[in-house]
């Protein structure tokens, strides 16, 4: 047994951290929403530039975190080392709690979904004792890449890049695919009309952006999972940093071509008795798979459909190994710092933290085999924002501190108008989301009593 991470991430390594835990089944699916709260194309267009921007900003604001404290452990070291140890816990255990095990069990079910596209024994409907093929081929896929991670962190790697680059190009031919086969009719009925149509008002419009603005946000999170292996990379202070920045920016451009291409092949307005995909456009794509409906109305029916499944398989997959590989560190770091399980703190003899991994996994599964995950995804994504304000705010707590300011990219008026603007977000969901909002803080909230539970024994570590 030893208890040292290696630094065996490189640049390109660390940038396909950040991308492939970016791209899921989000982008595939969320745009159908986005297009029934705000129909009209600008509004569309308008959410996923806004989202991309604040991604950047945050992914920029996040690197100068990094070079000042480039530790295992990311943004649940910053919080804790700038606000205390209760603010960083409270981060760790959502995180571990819900945010990255539910994202983790969401991605896998969406992975085993789209495989029913292929296989048709792969059914949402539930067998005997409770669990469907779904459900058990998401566990099968948790537990293959727990296992694989484990295996030691040379393994994470290949897997990673090979399918962050798999996964790029999926989405790259998607884009391709749908400006090049493009749709006259569907050109028309969306560029030729108001790209800013407001039927409900613009006040309501605007009151509605917020609301559209998760679903966007979501599908481009988990760029920080990076920072969370900050200890396995070469030259942490510099490679984080660019990586984030890099890894951001071809994630979002990518996610705003996509959805230029989606708007090129079908029309945004559709009906939902529509017979065929053109008829049911964006806002009523079957089952809000807009990527789908787009490969079939360009490529045909069956074939689209499989070859979508195909890109989406293979971006799930990545996406999932990306979570697994660094959620777990945030595990380790706190059971280091005597606030997480004594036995999570043990890395095994390939050096990863390997029983942080299986707690992780196991967690995972149970939330996939419970059907509630999605229900907590939708709870905590406005505990992340405030999480990501707190983060941010951070910086000035470090300018405070020291006079020399932390390497990294990023100016303070990014870090400003990205709280304002993160901030102005939280607001408005308070008011459009209120039910989410007080399940969010509950989520918090129910890590006090472990915190005082662990605390003790953090103390008597630190003397």
């Amino acid at each position: 047994m030893t208890n040292r991470l290696e630094a065996r991430l490189g640049f390109v390594d660390a940038t396909a951290l950040v991308a492939g835990s970016m791209i899921g089944s989000g982008i595939f699916i969320v745009s159908a929403d986005i297009a029934r709260r705000l129909p009209a194309p600008g509004w569309l267009l308008l959410v996923w530039t806004i989202a991309g921007a604040l991604t950047v900003a945050g992914a920029a604001s996040y690197g100068r975190l990094a070079a000042a404290m480039p530790r295992a452990g990311g943004q649940y070291v910053y919080l804790a080392e700038l606000y205390g140890p209760v603010c960083g816990f409270l981060y760790g255990w959502t995180l571990v709690l819900v945010i990255q095990t539910g994202t983790i069990a969401a991605v896998a079910v969406a992975f085993a979904t789209f495989a029913g596209t292929l296989w048709d024994v792969l059914t949402p409907a539930r067998g005997p004792l409770g669990v469907s093929p779904v459900q058990a081929c998401a566990v099968v896929v948790v537990v293959t890449l727990t296992a694989l991670n484990a295996r030691g962190l040379e393994e994470g790697r290949r897997v990673q890049t090979v399918f962050t680059i798999a996964k790029v190009g999926a989405l790259a031919a998607v884009v391709v695919l749908g400006l090049g086969f493009s749709s006259p009719a569907a050109r028309a009925a969306n560029f030729q009309t108001s790209l800013f149509a407001t039927p409900q008002g613009l006040a309501g419009s605007l009151s509605e952006l917020g609301a559209a603005m998760v679903g966007a946000l979501f599908a481009a999170d988990a760029w920080a999972n990076v920072t969370f292996a900050a200890g396995e990379v070469r030259d942490a202070p510099r490679t984080v940093p660019r990586a984030l920045v890099a890894g951001t920016v071809l994630v979002c451009l990518l996610y705003l071509a996509t959805n230029v291409a989606y708007l090129n092949a079908l029309p945004l307005r559709g009906s939902p008795e529509g017979t065929d995909v053109f008829a049911r456009g964006i806002q009523n794509a079957t089952a809000d798979r807009v990527g789908t409906a787009v490969m079939e109305a360009v490529v045909g029916g069956r074939v689209g459909a499989v070859v979508m499944a195909v890109a989406v398989m293979i971006s799930t997959f990545g996406c999932v190994n990306g979570l697994v590989l660094a959620g777990a560190r945030v595990a380790w770091a706190m059971a280091r710092d005597g606030l997480f399980f004594a036995p999570a703190a043990r890395l095994n003899a390939r050096h990863v933290p390997g029983v942080a991994l299986w707690l992780q996994g196991a967690w995972a599964c149970v939330l996939a085999l419970s059907g509630r995950y999605g229900d907590l995804l939708d709870y905590v994504i406005i505990a992340e924002l405030v999480f990501y304000l707190f983060t941010v705010s951070g910086l000035f707590v470090l300018a405070r501190r020291t006079s020399e300011q932390p390497r990294g990219v990023g100016y303070p008026w990014l870090q400003t108008v990205y709280l304002v603007l993160v901030g102005v977000l939280v607001v408005d969901l308070l008011i459009t989301k209120p039910a989410y909002t007080w399940g969010s803080l509950a989520v918090i909230a129910s890590g006090v009593p472990f915190y005082v539970w662990w605390r003790p024994r953090a103390v008597t570590r630190e003397a």
